[in-house]
């Protein structure tokens, strides 16, 4: 799944990771593919079905108003 790189620095944020954020600034593409970049979201300390679910106005939102 492609996640844009903006959401995932978010993330972070949110979460007052903020070195994590500035380290995923630099490393990360624009749009960053969940399997392929898995290892870099790993050393990030993320993982990635479990940001799915978390990400505001992302595929988490998008599953739960669905109901599922």
């Amino acid at each position: 799944m492609q996640i844009d790189k903006s959401q995932i620095l978010e993330f972070l944020r949110s979460k007052g990771d903020n070195d994590k954020a500035a380290q995923a600034e630099t490393e990360l593409p624009d749009q960053v593919d969940t399997d392929q970049h898995a290892g870099l979201l790993s050393k990030l300390g993320i993982d990635p079905t479990g940001l799915l679910g978390k990400l505001p106005g992302g595929f988490g939102d998008k599953l739960g108003g669905l109901g599922l």
